[in-house]
């Protein structure tokens, strides 16, 4: 009888270690994060994909999806026992700029919820849940932010730049209709404009600026390494994937 009585309080007191364990992995405070929560889920709740995005698995957990404009061997958020990044799984579906998504979730990883979340996930992140508009009982879409997001500003700034409240439609059909189609296909084209190039494959990790002659470059290298991009004069000159050419 006494193990009975004492099992619950035990059981509270080892989730209390757990939880502690863990850690935060977010500088935000508190009040700033319930600030985000309400302002996101609530007016701001209506966004617009302003790049187009890759539908995948979420690495441990089949209840979610991982929406990137990665492709899933160029996802950086998780490694393996051998320190090498883990895919997250097939390409699923890809969603073109402009797609209708709604935010249902901003999630912040407090010691709580990194215990609660399934462990080969990218515990330690921001997550966004995202609903796609007509597709009430799919699985949510997971944007994965960076970690560290310290003020409201940062976190805006990021998710900035993937969702907008605002309709990109007349941005994108200003594009010539084999860009418009290149770009929701997630394809490059030659001689496409830096923006074009950002719906298609997403922001670039690095950007290297020079100067030859008068005409300036600029060299786009996306995360791992494998593909690159190189402009001259804010024009698409010629791209790799895996060190080959892959334009037309």
């Amino acid at each position: 009888m006494l193990a009975r009585r004492q099992l619950p309080s035990l059981t509270f007191l080892g989730l209390a270690v757990l939880a502690a364990g863990c850690g935060n992995y977010t500088r935000m405070a508190p009040d700033t994060r319930a600030s985000l929560q309400r302002t996101f889920t609530g007016p701001e709740a209506v966004q617009y994909l302003r790049l187009s995005g890759n539908v995948t698995p979420f690495f441990g957990d089949s209840s979610k999806r991982l929406l990137t404009p990665y492709a899933p061997e160029d996802v950086r958020m998780l490694d393996d026992s051998n320190g090498k990044p883990i895919n997250p799984g097939a390409v699923e579906r890809t969603l073109p700029v402009g797609t209708k998504l709604r935010i249902t979730q901003v999630e912040f990883p407090t010691a709580w919820v990194v215990a609660e979340r399934v462990l080969y996930t990218p515990r330690t992140w921001p997550w966004v849940y995202l609903a796609e508009d007509g597709a009430a009982n799919a699985p949510p879409l997971i944007l994965v932010l960076p970690p560290n997001l310290e003020q409201p500003n940062d976190f805006r700034a990021e998710l900035e730049k993937y969702l907008s409240p605002q309709n990109p439609k007349a941005q994108v059909d200003a594009l010539a209709p084999p860009v418009r189609d290149a770009v929701s296909a997630k394809r490059l084209l030659t001689n496409m404009t830096a923006d074009a190039v950002r719906m298609a494959w997403g922001p670039p990790e690095l950007v290297r600026r020079s100067l030859e002659g008068t005409s300036k470059n600029e060299e786009w290298t996306y995360p791992g390494g494998r593909r690159k991009a190189f402009f001259t004069d804010g024009r698409l000159a010629r791209a790799e994937e895996a060190g080959a050419s892959i334009l037309p």
